[in-house]
């Protein structure tokens, strides 16, 4: 039996860099017309037509997604990747903090529940459509969201139409979670940790490089992560990991590996962004980037005792380039939140906005919805979550990050409600090397002793 692996085959990336490349303005129809008359996509007009031969096919893709990478950006200049420029583009950025502000144990205790419960929640659903989502838990008086996804009294009809995620169900469903299953959104800030432990606050990307080789599976990573590592192997230094033949190095990944850079840097988002810059390059480039960084100042805003939602999003908009695909996402997702009482509607029209031009782990429409629920649960543990997870598209990292800043804002761990927390059973699954079946509350003593101090 053949192993073939996903995100790393040329032949599986020319359509992803194909799409990217028309989000980024650039001319591509000399390349879109020599892949597809070489059988490198379905066309009508090669209806009933011999496959073309495999061997042929993954070296024309391999010319081609090295001619993308060659073609003039038009978004380049608003999209810099480099700290820098960042910097240059953003009029706003955060001045250092002058005043000193620490972050005890319990809060990131919250935080690290927070996060758990709201990956918990989208795992089921992740994957499927909004109609899908909305139908499951509508069936089972579920909706708007305010607990968790259950297969019980559910018609037969609906399990067929809309099964659930099938390596997430078994164990994130409401009458089988036995504590908090593995899942990248949760491994990602332990090995954050671990870098911090290991290389202190001046780690470089090569240092995070190094230790992804020493202590994360390959088969635990995916999309630009899956690239970047494999570039590692080819003999790729960062930050080409991140942009050689990897047309995902603008989706999510990046945003969801922040968490504990902001947590680390309370009252600090600027500082935050910097760590989380460093963190991003080595997988991902402009928007993709932007996404860690504005994860990780709305975050580093809460964890400084901020207790208001908005600001902290406003906190991680100062260091995203206010021209960018990725700020014009979160101010639309800011935007909608506040003109519709219905939240159904914000995502009907983010939907409209994103959803045939994006993958749905692409960073710019889950940054949309992330900022839309965050602002319409305006604070609220269980809205924040229920909201990130009820509009589809990255439904686990989503309400993991929505979790992690509406934890922070509660302020500590019993302030969160009992039934999002109590299932976790404060033990977490893990192929992190020494973490599996850690307590949360261990987790929040390990990040505490990494946090800058005042």
């Amino acid at each position: 039996m053949s192993v073939r692996l996903t995100w790393v085959q040329p032949e599986d990336l020319v359509g992803h860099e194909l799409r990217q490349a028309a989000q980024d303005g650039r001319d591509t129809g000399d390349v879109e017309q020599r892949w597809y008359a070489a059988g490198g996509a379905p066309a009508p007009e090669r209806a009933g037509a011999s496959e073309p031969s495999p061997c042929r096919l993954r070296a024309l893709a391999g010319r081609l997604l090295d001619e993308l990478a060659l073609l003039d950006c038009p978004s380049a200049g608003d999209e810099p990747t480099g700290l820098t420029a960042i910097r240059a583009a953003c009029p706003r950025w955060p001045a250092p903090s002058t005043e000193p502000v620490s972050v005890g144990p319990d809060r990131l205790h919250a935080a690290w529940l927070g996060r758990a419960a709201g990956c918990l929640l989208g795992k089921p659903v992740e994957k499927l459509p909004l109609a899908g989502i909305r139908a499951l838990a509508r069936a089972t008086g579920n909706w708007p969201l305010t607990t968790w996804f259950t297969a019980r009294g559910l018609p037969g009809e609906l399990s067929t139409a809309y099964p659930w995620n099938r390596r997430s169900a078994p164990t994130s469903l409401a009458e089988n979670i036995d504590g908090m299953p593995e899942d990248d959104d949760l491994n990602f800030p332990l090995l954050t940790v671990l870098l911090l432990q290991r290389h202190g606050r001046g780690f470089s990307t090569s240092d995070l490089a190094r230790l992804w080789l020493d202590e994360l599976p390959a088969g635990r990573v995916f999309t630009a992560e899956r690239i970047a590592y494999r570039n590692l192997l080819d003999g790729i230094e960062p930050p080409d990991t991140a942009r050689h033949r990897n047309p995902f190095r603008e989706w999510i990944g990046a945003q969801i590996r922040a968490d504990v850079h902001g947590w680390t840097n309370p009252g600090d988002p600027g500082a935050a962004a910097e760590q989380a810059h460093r963190d991003a390059v080595l997988t991902h480039t402009a928007n993709g980037v932007y996404g860690a960084m504005f994860t990780a100042a709305a975050l580093a805003e809460a964890a400084g005792g901020g207790t208001d939602v908005h600001g902290c999003l406003a906190a991680g908009l100062r260091v995203v380039p206010p021209r960018s695909r990725y700020a014009r996402a979160v101010r639309l997702g800011i935007g909608t939140a506040r003109a519709e009482r219905d939240f159904d509607t914000v995502v009907d029209r983010l939907h409209d906005a994103y959803g045939s031009t994006h993958h749905w782990v692409h960073v710019l429409p889950n940054a949309a919805l992330l900022a839309a629920a965050l602002t319409h649960a305006d604070g609220d543990f269980g809205r924040s979550i229920g909201c990130a997870v009820s509009g589809g598209w990255d439904t686990d990292s989503n309400g993991a990050t929505a979790g992690s800043l509406a934890g922070l804002l509660a302020g500590r761990a019993t302030a969160l409600p009992d039934h999002w927390t109590a299932p976790l059973k404060n033990r977490l699954a893990t192929s992190v090397p020494g973490f599996d079946s850690v307590g949360f509350d261990t987790l929040a003593e390990l990040t505490c002793q990494e946090v800058r101090r005042p």
